[in-house]
Formats: C-alpha cells, structure tokens, sequence
C-alpha cells in the first residue's frame, strides 16, 4: 500500500496546514474551511495523476482533435461533519463525480474510552468504480475504516483513495491493516507521531468539526 505523505515535499499543503494547526489563525472559521478546501484542491489534482483516462475525439471550431479525458467513473465521499469543506475541494476538480456521505460519531462510554457507530449513509453504486474516501483528521482510523464498510454495501470499489489533512501513525498503521493493500493508497498532508488519552491527534490542531463550524452542544 503506498502512503504519500506531502510532508516530506514542503509544499503549499505545508503553508496551508500551518495555519490549518495555529491558534492564531484557528478563530477564522472562514480561512480554517478555505484551508481545507484548498487542501482537498491540491490533493484532487495529485490523484488526478494516478487514475485511468481514455482517448477520446472531440470537436473544436476548427477542426477534430484527440483529448485525455477520465476513464473511471469516481465517487467522492466524505465523514460529515468536518469533512464538507475539504469534501468541497475534491468536488472542485472532481466535478463529474458521483458523491457519498456517511455520518460517523464517536460514543462515549467514559471519559477515554468511545465506540464509533454508523447512523447515516448516502451513496451510488460503487461497483468497479474509484473510491476516494476523504476525512481531514485520522486519529484512530476507526471511522474511516468503518464508513469503509458501510460504503461496501454498495459495492466493491476497483481503487480506493483515502485522503485526510492530518493523520496519527498509529491511525495510518491501522488503515495499512485493515484496508485491501493492492488496491488502496493513502494521501496525507501530515503524519503527527501520536495520540493522546482522548484519541486527539498530537500536535493535531484540534478538533476540526469544531473549528470549521463552530462548538457543538
């Protein structure tokens, strides 16, 4: 399974997810989902680099002519609540995919110890089709691995995308596990080298949901 870290290639993504993490620029809710989606823009494009595309004769004013166009059908999907505006950045260049969403939430069952559970899907068909599952912060893996499987119900995808701003090592070491490795590649802005008592993502930047959309009740 390949794991592209843009980390180890500063880049804009390295500009973007600076200020993504700092606390000076955190109280912008507006920069902090633009941030995201410029994220999600980049990385749309990086992808866009590794799928299939087919020849296909089009008509100019002036003449025909052969062009590349995508030759896979692809459907984005993102984990609500924080995924929607690095989801947004994907749509931005994927604008001819078909779109999944899945709400995932954690459950507490004492103050460090939670459950993740699956309470909404939508999605196409995703028989044979390109999978890029997006979620900008992969603390444990846990809801990414189960939306995965919801999204199963729906068909076996022929290449699965994952794609997230920040994610822990212990996260993308269970995604690499629990994820077909010959068909899965993994797109991360960062790798932060652990997690705290509360699954949180250290350095991290927070939590992204929040941040993005304000302090739920």
């Amino acid at each position: 399974m390949e794991v592209i870290n843009f980390a180890d290639t500063p880049s804009l993504v390295s500009q973007y997810v600076a200020e993504l993490r700092d606390v000076t620029v955190q109280n912008d809710m507006l920069r902090f989902r633009r941030n995201l989606e410029r994220i999600g823009q980049i990385m749309a494009y990086e992808i866009s680099r590794r799928i299939s595309y087919r020849t296909e004769t089009i008509t100019t004013p002036l003449a025909q002519c052969e062009a590349q166009v995508i030759g896979t059908d692809i459907v984005l999907a993102t984990i609500f609540r924080a995924g929607i505006p690095f989801h947004q950045g994907f749509i931005d260049y994927f604008d001819h995919a078909q779109n999944a969403f899945v709400s995932a939430y954690r459950k507490y069952r004492e103050k460090e110890n939670f459950d993740v559970f699956i309470e909404y899907i939508a999605s196409p068909n995703i028989e044979g089709k390109t999978l890029i599952l997006v979620d900008p912060m992969l603390a444990t893996g846990s809801s990414m691995e189960l939306s995965y499987r919801a999204l199963l119900t729906k068909g076996n995808p022929a290449h699965i995308h994952v794609a997230s701003v920040i994610a822990s090592q212990a996260a993308v070491d269970f995604i690499k596990s629990a994820f077909p490795e010959e068909k899965t590649t993994l797109w991360m802005g960062a790798i932060d080298p652990e997690i705290n008592e509360h699954s949180y993502i250290v350095p991290g930047l927070g939590d992204a949901g929040d941040l993005a959309y304000g302090i739920k009740e």
